[in-house]
């Protein structure tokens, strides 16, 4: 049972977090969604016109819950790598750590503030989205899931970056060399049967793959992969990471001179 004043710790870092993109929300939650859009104008609309079909469905029905899910991924990450880096920065991270607050609650107080950001930001692009496809959810479950453990494991991610960084150039090196080309590389676009053999098994080592086509069956009912494998995969790199995360946090890394 978690204790009372955990909670309240809890809920004022999520508060904290919250509060401080909702503040600028002009610069947080409008540019990814207006970068998406072009996505949908450009890939779905100009391009895809000229694809026709894939997976069954029409190139813009193809890509959106990818899409989505891009959003989701991105903005998890950069919110968290982001606050907790700047609470270093400015040393007022020093102000929750001598408090009586477990290392969980922290993490979890920041991982919560980032998938609030990368949940708005999806149901955005979801409703931008409606002007360009129509959307049928084939599965609520898988949908509500999926999006919940990806924007999870993101945040945690997130908070690993801004652990070891050192400086601001530091936390924009994951997004750049790592985490943009999986995320181009993860299926957004194309179905793997379309890759050679050799890169469709070199494609199945990429986490985002597993989390795009799991939302793509919750949202359509198709996917490259076992929907069941995809979870279980997901589920998988989330323990890693937060098993990671509580590591580096009880080490004190990147906080203690």
């Amino acid at each position: 049972m978690i204790r009372i004043p955990y909670l309240i710790a809890f809920n004022a870092i999520v508060y904290k977090e919250v509060k401080r993109f909702m503040r600028i929300w002009q610069q947080t939650l409008l540019p990814p969604a207006m970068t998406m859009v072009l996505y949908f104008v450009i890939f779905g609309n100009l391009i895809g016109s000229r694809i026709g079909e894939m997976g069954g469905y029409d190139y813009m029905s193809f890509i959106v819950p990818g899409l989505i899910m891009m959003s989701i991924i991105t903005t998890s990450y950069g919110n968290v790598s982001s606050s907790f880096f700047s609470n270093k920065f400015q040393r007022s991270v020093e102000e929750i750590l001598v408090a009586p607050v477990p290392n969980y609650v922290i993490l979890a107080g920041f991982v919560a503030g980032g998938m609030a950001r990368g949940i708005m930001v999806g149901i955005i692009v979801t409703l931008l989205s409606l002007a360009f496809t129509s959307l049928a959810v084939h599965n609520l479950f898988v949908v509500v899931s999926v999006i919940i453990m990806t924007s999870i494991l993101f945040s945690v991610g997130g908070f690993i970056n801004a652990m070891f960084a050192t400086k601001f150039d530091d936390i924009a090196i994951v997004p750049t060399f790592i985490l943009t080309p999986l995320t181009y590389l993860g299926g957004v676009f194309y179905s793997i049967d379309l890759l050679p053999e050799f890169w469709q098994w070199v494609s199945k080592f990429n986490p985002i793959l597993y989390m795009v086509n799991a939302f793509r069956y919750g949202v359509l009912g198709v996917s490259d992969i076992d929907v069941w494998i995809a979870f279980t995969m997901v589920v998988v790199f989330t323990v890693l990471l937060v098993t990671w995360a509580m590591w580096l946090l009880g080490r004190g890394k990147g906080l203690k001179s």
